[in-house]
């Protein structure tokens, strides 16, 4: 809160509210997008899901890295030379205005709250454990009072508030892990091989195996195809993620910002192989089950059993600030998409009389959020939130990441190509996942006692995203409006020489 309070006093404009006065080097918002993105889900989910599934769980990790090289040669570089603050500056740039931004802002609403499902989900798991808190009321409290708390972070720290606490969280995260990792092989003499003979021991041979969560039937195998083009596309497309690329002052800053986190963030997904066995080795994967987190307990559980209360503390209060600089994040993306593309920009039409009026709209949408998020997370309280966030990479990479490639790298690209591709990749999307087994069902879905399941896959990725790519380009091809290629030439040149692009705010 200290740290959200000093930044405050240079949250001025809407820049320095939505972007940070874009004055972050590379190094600092590659520190930055590390803390952004190794979320709850890399955290508590990835480790929980090596411990109970094994191999099968670490392919979480190698799906969230790669994902990182579509970013970085697709992305990073052409966006921030293109937008101003929000993925709607960039659809919007040679489309028709009003229409493209409406749906860009739906589009990143909707990745927002599947996304803030999950963190508010892992809050729940995490403080209840901590605590002891076995009764859903108490674990529902819990949930409201981390939402209030990233309520105040956004309202009073803007983006600069927000990239501090991400920048601080990264590093102890990245600490914490790097301590836990080298005391569990320590007690395998650096061994890997002992480490992981040892979880085979407890958890059984399986877990050393492929297909211990996805390869028990046909569609399972599809399960974890599906899964994996979600989080290898899904990433390019996150809202929160390319928001980032706006707080630094250049393109080559942007390119330098996506190398660092690259570095930190594939660092962290080694760490979690070791938590994650190391867990499944000394705690059990039954006891990690029946924890009041579930899945979700097993980093904090392995802190218990390694060093006691006191190291149980610190984990979890890094878990804690992790799930609280990310949810700021995404409340604050969610809140500048809201207020720049649909309040100044559609209802506006670009005509703001007061520049602190559309920071204010932005405010009180964080509020808003921030309460649909809490609800949210009430009922998706005890799912694993690995598995949740991948649902918000197949919205993103449905909806958004066609959009996005089509407008930066097809000239004939137009804005019913864009219409069609947003809304369809997103309405195709979420139809799939309300009528998949992973609301309803089963005993492992968000709603066990109704059934309503026909579509079988629990990650639409592998049907979302074709769908998302078919519909822009029958979009564009049957269409009526024609590109407006002289806007396209002056994006292109844009684009890739960063000419005309948003430069740094000096206080």
């Amino acid at each position: 809160m200290v740290v959200v309070f000093r930044a405050s006093r240079n949250t001025k404009t809407a820049a320095d509210y939505y972007a940070g006065g874009r004055a972050f080097t590379g190094p600092q918002n590659g520190i930055a997008i590390a803390g952004d993105y190794l979320s709850a889900a890399s955290f508590l989910g990835i480790a929980g899901a090596i411990a109970v599934y094994g191999y099968d769980g670490f392919l979480y990790s190698i799906g969230f890295l790669v994902a990182w090289l579509v970013a970085l040669l697709l992305v990073a570089e052409l966006l921030r030379n293109t937008g101003k603050y929000t993925m709607g500056d960039v659809l919007s740039f040679r489309m028709k205005e009003r229409p493209v931004r409406t749906a860009a802002s739906l589009s990143t609403l909707a990745v927002t709250f599947f996304y803030l499902l999950a963190q508010m989900a892992g809050a729940g798991g995490l403080v209840a454990l901590l605590l002891g808190i076995s009764s859903k009321t108490g674990q529902a409290l819990v949930i409201a009072v981390v939402g209030a708390l990233m309520i105040v972070y956004v309202l009073v720290g803007g983006m600069k508030g927000t990239t501090w606490v991400q920048i601080i969280k990264a590093a102890l995260l990245i600490a914490g892990a790097f301590v836990m990792t080298i005391w569990v092989l320590a007690m395998y003499g650096f061994n890997l091989s002992g480490l992981l003979g040892h979880a085979a021991e407890v958890g059984g041979p399986s877990v050393l195996d492929p297909g211990a969560q996805y390869g028990k039937t046909e569609i399972s195998k599809l399960d974890f195809f599906s899964l994996g083009i979600a989080l290898v596309l899904g990433t390019a497309g996150l809202p929160h993620v390319l928001m980032r690329f706006y707080t630094v002052p250049t393109a080559k800053e942007a390119r330098r910002s996506v190398v660092w986190a690259i570095w930190l963030i594939g660092l962290f997904y080694l760490f979690t192989l070791v938590l994650g066995y190391g867990a499944g080795a000394l705690v059990g994967s039954e006891t990690i089950k029946e924890a009041p987190g579930g899945v979700n307990s097993a980093a904090p559980l392995l802190a218990l059993e390694l060093g006691g209360p006191l190291l149980l503390g610190f984990i979890a209060a890094v878990a804690f600030a992790t799930i609280l600089a990310v949810v700021a994040g995404l409340t604050i993306t969610a809140s500048a998409s809201f207020a720049h593309d649909i309040y100044a920009n559609v209802l506006k039409k670009g005509k703001v009389d007061d520049k602190n009026q559309e920071v204010k709209v932005a405010r009180i949408t964080a509020v808003v959020i921030g309460i649909v998020s809490i609800l949210g997370g009430i009922a998706a309280n005890g799912q694993n939130v690995a598995f949740l966030v991948a649902l918000a990479f197949a919205v993103a990479a449905s909806a958004n990441l066609p959009t996005l490639l089509y407008s930066l790298f097809w000239k004939r690209f137009n804005t019913t190509g864009a219409l069609w591709s947003i809304y369809g990749g997103l309405a195709v999307t979420i139809v799939l996942i309300v009528f998949s087994p992973a609301v309803s069902g089963n005993d492992d879905a968000m709603f066990p006692a109704l059934d309503f399941a026909w579509f079988p896959l629990k990650n639409p990725g592998l049907i979302s995203i074709p769908v998302s790519f078919l519909l822009g380009y029958l979009g564009t091809v049957l269409g009526k409006d024609a590109p407006n290629e002289a806007k396209y030439a002056e994006m292109e040149v844009r684009s890739l020489t960063g000419t005309g692009a948003e430069k740094a705010i000096s206080h």
